[in-house]
């Protein structure tokens, strides 16, 4: 199960330090794609991107970096920016501490970022408090003190269920300025994403709104 837009009931619930939307009076989205590098699926994102001179911020998976090395370089070569998202995808909730943050240091080696995604938004308070500057858990080398970006508009383009229209309207429907909106390139995604993606880079580009990346 899973919301499109977060409720304020449950964003409370979290510490204030995670970033759900950047507040912003400006005509302004921040596209966020998770799980790549992918060989075939991030070019198209890239290619699809630089047509209309939007930039993104990436949350790669460490494994998936050094798979895809030079795909990887292309993204920061586009001026994209990156986010770590765990070395192996590891569930916060299903994971303890120790391993949680000795899987995130392993992917801080491929991705040098102070941006953190956790994967399927699933991170406990003291994985939060150790990502965040309070480390209090011995591991082999010191992580960089993250900002924890979460999301306001979940696009659902990894849900096999949904149809294209179905998270292009999920897309269209919620998102306003400073939104941080999720899309995946990865190949459960493919289908909705592809599809999806052009519309809402069209979509909004015609209102006059920019895309940029994350702040650091």
């Amino acid at each position: 199960m899973y919301l499109v837009t977060t409720p304020k009931i449950l964003r409370a619930y979290y510490p204030s330090s995670l970033i759900w939307d950047i507040a912003t009076t400006e005509k302004v989205l921040y596209l966020t794609f998770d799980d790549g590098p992918h060989a075939t699926i991030t070019p198209f994102v890239l290619h699809t991107l630089q047509q209309y001179s939007a930039k993104a911020t990436f949350f790669c998976i460490g494994k998936n970096v050094l798979a895809h090395p030079s795909i990887y370089q292309q993204i920061l070569l586009q001026g994209h920016a990156v986010g770590n998202h765990t070395f192996n995808h590891f569930n916060g909730w299903q994971t303890s501490a120790y391993h949680y943050l000795k899987d995130v240091t392993l992917a801080s080696t491929a991705i040098q970022t102070s941006l953190f995604r956790p994967p399927y938004g699933r991170i406990s308070k003291r994985q939060i408090k150790e990502l965040t500057g309070n480390q209090l858990l011995s591991i082999s080398s010191p992580l960089p003190t993250f900002k924890i970006i979460m999301w306001s508009v979940l696009s659902g383009d990894f849900d096999a269920k949904n149809s294209p229209q179905k998270c292009l309207n999920s897309v269209l429907n919620n998102t306003k300025p400073g939104s941080i909106i999720v899309f995946h390139d990865s190949e459960k995604a493919l289908e909705r994403m592809t599809f999806v993606l052009p519309k809402v880079l069209e979509f909004f580009s015609s209102l006059g709104y920019r895309f940029e990346v994350i702040p650091q």
